[in-house]
């Protein structure tokens, strides 16, 4: 784990969180974006309000890093969410994860993404072009990492 804060307001910057785990001895780096989209079964988004129990969220980042340090013991994690207004095509959510080979890094950067879909206290609002919102229900009951493939969207 690192000194990168796990809730954000400023835009995350993937270089710190690359930084953050980023040694000699891990040749595997992955870093998985989750960004704002404006697809066609999503309707016009231009940005998600996201909310957040803020010390929850930040003990349970803790919590499943450390679950996927004990998968991953020779691997090292960064992770942030961000809250607040986010436009589309930023993201909102950063997970990066170094390992000595890929095969680890990419399997304990998946845990950790999806570890984080189910069991985070962050709430999304979709705030549309014609000015409607709507409250996006997280995907419980979803495929986890250890399942099938990963849930959808960020």
């Amino acid at each position: 784990m690192t000194d990168v804060e796990y809730v954000t307001q400023e835009p995350i910057e993937v270089a710190r969180l690359i930084a953050a785990v980023s040694d000699e001895e891990r040749g595997g780096v992955l870093v998985f974006l989750g960004t704002v989209r404006r697809g066609p079964d999503d309707g016009p988004v231009r940005a998600i309000e996201y909310s957040a129990y803020e010390q929850m969220a930040e003990a349970e980042f803790a919590r499943i890093l450390e679950e996927a340090s004990g998968r991953w013991p020779e691997a090292r994690f960064a992770a942030q969410h961000r809250v607040g207004l986010v436009p589309v095509g930023e993201p909102s959510i950063a997970i990066a994860a170094a390992a000595p080979h890929r095969a680890e890094a990419f399997a304990a950067c998946r845990f950790v993404i999806e570890e984080a879909k189910q069991r985070l206290p962050v709430w999304k609002k979709e705030l549309f072009d014609d000015g409607s919102a709507h409250w996006r229900e997280n995907a419980s009951n979803a495929p986890r990492a250890r399942g099938g493939p990963s849930p959808g969207g960020s």
